[in-house]
């Protein structure tokens, strides 16, 4: 089983690897603003576990093991990072809270949000209540917007 520290790394390793085609330490050390010792130790801990090919002052590269990992790490980051702003959160503030998120958030709670995300995506009706929550949060006033009073609508229309 994984750790928050070890899914952190394999993150940032595809993200590298992806660019570059391999890692090196200095690279997820600038990244992770640590010391290149600190990531040589968990360079060594991860390639035991099998989650990296590792040789010492080479790039390392993910195993499939590894790949998995920081495939659905990636995925829960990036869906929890829209879903946040979907909700009106600043993108600074949805990253540094998905990156927390990521690690403890059950299967089944982030199949509902990507479920949740895609039907407020889809739905004319939905976008319309998402944006009159995120009025509701910048300004504590709950407003209806029927389609009779839709251009007084301060969401909608010019407002009054």
């Amino acid at each position: 089983m994984t750790t928050e520290r070890d899914e952190d790394y394999l993150k940032i390793i595809a993200s590298i690897v992806e660019e570059k085609g391999y890692a090196k330490v200095k690279d997820v050390a600038n990244e992770l603003e640590l010391g290149p010792s600190t990531v040589t130790g968990m360079f060594k801990k991860l390639d035991k576990e099998g989650y990296i090919n590792y040789e010492k002052y080479g790039g390392v590269t993910l195993t499939e093991k590894g790949m998995e990992i920081a495939r659905k790490t990636r995925e829960k980051y990036s869906m929890l990072k829209d879903f946040l702003m979907h909700l009106g959160i600043d993108e600074k503030t949805a990253e540094e809270d998905a990156c927390k998120i990521e690690h403890i958030l059950n299967p089944k709670t982030a199949q509902a949000l990507k479920k949740f995300i895609e039907f407020t995506d889809k739905e004319d009706e939905s976008r319309i209540w998402i944006e009159h929550f995120r009025y509701f949060v910048q300004t504590g006033e709950y407003i209806s917007c029927s389609p009779e009073n839709r251009d007084k609508c301060p969401v909608h229309g010019k407002g009054n």
